[in-house]
C-alpha cells in the first residue's frame, strides 16, 4: 500500500529505475478523465444493481430449500447445483458465458430460437447498451449460490419454535419470513451487502476475460480496475495507474464504512 501511494505521485513508467516527482498532477489529471469518470459511473451502476439482485434471489432459493414443510424436494441437490458456479474459477465463468452469448452458435440465442422467441435475439456482448447487463447477470450467476448457502446456515439456526407459534398465530410463510427470519438474519445479510459492495466496486475479471480488455464494445463496460490494468500494462503509465488504485482503495474503504453504519440495526439474541 505504501509503495503504490509513493508511487501515485510520480511519473513512474514502469520500466525506468526512474521515478520522477509529479505531486499531485495524477490525481487532478484523474478528475478530469472522462474515460475514468465513465468507468467509475459502471462501477455505481452495479454497486446498486449486484448487491441487489444477489441478495434477493439467494434469500428466495434459502427460503425455498430450508424453511419447514413446504421446502422444496431434493433441498440438498439443488444447494450443491446451485452452489456448483462458485468452485469454478472467475475466468473459466467468463469464457463459459463468452460462448453462451455468442450470436451465432450460443446457448442463449439458440435457446431462444428453439422457443420461437427470434425477436429477442441478441448480440450481447456486441451491443453497448446490453454488454454491462449481460456481465453483470453473470456476476449473479456465480454469486447466488455462495449466498445462499450462507443464508441457509444462518436460517437453519433459528429455532423452529418460532415459526411453529407464528403459525399457529395464523402467519403465512410470507409473515413468518418479513417478521422472523429477517430480523434474524440481519447480521449476516449486512456482511453480505458489504462484501458484494466491494466485488461491485472490482469486477476486474469477468469483464477483462468477457471483453477482451475493453477493447471494441467492450469499452461501454470497462470499470475503473480495468482502467487502471490497461493504463498500466497497455500504456505503461504505472504512477498514474498507481493513482486509480489508491482512489479505488479509499472509495471501498469508504463504502465499507458507510454500509457498515447505514445498514446498522438492533441485534436480536435467540
Amino acid at each position: 500500500y505504501a509503495q503504490a501511494i509513493y508511487l501515485s505521485f510520480t511519473g513512474w513508467r514502469g520500466v525506468s529505475p526512474l521515478k520522477p516527482w509529479v505531486g499531485m498532477d495524477n490525481y487532478d489529471r484523474l478528475i478530469h478523465d472522462t474515460r475514468f469518470l465513465e468507468a467509475i459511473t459502471r462501477n455505481m451502476k452495479i454497486l446498486i444493481v449486484l448487491p441487489l439482485v444477489t441478495i434477493i434471489v439467494a434469500l428466495l432459493f434459502a427460503a425455498m430449500l430450508t424453511q419447514g414443510s413446504q421446502a422444496v424436494k431434493g433441498a440438498g441437490f439443488y444447494r450443491v447445483v446451485f452452489f456448483f458456479p462458485q468452485v469454478i474459477s472467475a475466468v473459466i465463468v467468463g469464457m463459459l458465458f463468452s460462448y453462451v452469448y455468442n450470436p451465432n452458435i450460443g446457448l442463449l440465442n439458440g435457446t431462444l430460437g428453439a422457443l420461437g422467441l427470434d425477436s429477442l435475439k441478441r448480440t450481447w456482448l456486441g451491443d453497448p447498451s446490453l454488454i454491462l447487463w449481460a456481465i453483470v447477470a453473470v456476476a449473479v450467476w456465480s454469486g447466488v449460490g455462495f449466498y445462499m448457502v450462507i443464508y441457509i446456515a444462518g436460517m437453519q439456526s433459528i429455532p423452529t419454535s418460532f415459526y411453529e407459534a407464528a403459525i399457529l398465530d395464523g402467519a403465512n410463510r410470507w409473515r413468518c419470513f418479513r417478521d422472523i427470519t429477517l430480523p434474524l438474519l440481519w447480521e449476516t445479510i449486512r456482511t453480505t451487502i458489504i462484501y458484494l459492495g466491494i466485488g461491485a466496486l472490482d469486477m476486474f475479471v469477468l469483464v477483462q476475460v468477457m471483453t477482451g480488455g475493453g477493447s471494441g464494445s467492450g469499452r461501454k463496460a470497462e470499470v475503473a480496475a480495468l482502467y487502471l490494468y490497461n493504463q498500466a500494462f497497455d500504456k505503461s503509465r504505472w504512477g498514474y495507474a498507481s493513482a486509480i488504485g489508491v482512489v479505488l482503495l479509499l472509495g471501498t474503504l469508504m463504502l465499507s464504512v458507510v454500509l457498515m453504519r447505514v445498514t446498522r440495526r438492533e441485534t436480536y439474541e435467540f
